[in-house]
């Protein structure tokens, strides 16, 4: 899933006085589009959500706190508009049309950052030593209560200033397989940055290229899961985003 609407983007002045230029927040309806999205996987999805894994940067963290809000509603108030509007929460009964209950848990993980590169930050707003410094505590302060977990991080650093594209997207598939990987029988929730959304269908699906990711917008794959003696074996990704449909617009193409 991609994060919300970012300040920058609606207010060009912002940046102007902005101690973390690069590193916007959202704006209201930002906040209130990435609230309607979890209430969307609340009330669609035929499966619940065990983890949420979230990119550092604030828009990302404050779009992956509205969602878990959403979704973990004890009252499921449909005038509610943002998090501000639930009154209590309960991450032991996030549900979705299934009836099974789970405990959602929520991490931040460095390996689904915004490319750090010029095509993704300007030079003139990025950090003048090439070093992009998070509050992590601070950062985690903004989930919802109950939710955080520590214990789990891939990338322990976050990637080095001006990589390249090319080395973004691999991240992003090699993120992507890590964290399946470590819970292959759990469905997980990554909260992240346009062309890590778009590497998740372009990275799977062959011959296609995305051609536009919305705010919020959100990919879906599945793959099949076999258990034999404790051990599990996973097979491919099927895509099952169609373009339009959650935000992403896809273009087929044939290799000549």
């Amino acid at each position: 899933m991609r994060h919300g609407d970012r300040m920058d983007n609606f207010d060009p002045t912002w940046v102007k006085t902005a101690e973390r230029p690069w590193d916007p927040p959202l704006v209201h309806n930002g906040l209130a589009r990435a609230f309607r999205t979890g209430r969307t996987f609340r009330t669609l999805l035929p499966f619940p959500i065990h983890r949420v894994f979230v990119s550092p940067f604030l828009r990302c963290v404050q779009t992956a706190s509205e969602v878990v809000a959403a979704l973990c509603a004890v009252d499921d108030d449909p005038i509610a508009k943002s998090s501000s509007d639930v009154v209590s929460i309960d991450p032991s009964k996030v549900k979705a049309l299934s009836p099974v209950y789970c405990i959602l848990q929520v991490s931040i993980e460095y390996g689904l950052c915004e490319m750090l590169n010029r095509k993704a930050i300007r030079r003139d707003v990025a950090p003048k030593d090439g070093i992009f410094r998070f509050d992590v505590p601070q950062l985690e302060a903004l989930l919802p209560s109950g939710t955080l977990d520590r214990s789990v991080r891939v990338y322990k650093e976050l990637p080095q200033w001006e990589e390249t594209v090319m080395g973004a997207r691999t991240r992003y598939e090699q993120i992507i397989k890590a964290l399946v990987d470590k819970y292959p029988s759990e469905n997980l929730l990554l909260v992240t940055h346009g062309e890590g959304v778009g590497v998740s269908v372009s990275g799977f699906l062959e011959e296609t290229a995305v051609t536009e990711v919305d705010y919020c917008a959100y990919s879906e794959l599945r793959r099949p899961i076999s258990c034999k003696n404790e051990s599990f074996t996973a097979g491919n990704f099927e895509v099952l985003t169609k373009s339009g449909h959650t935000g992403i617009t896809l273009d087929s193409f044939h290799k000549p």
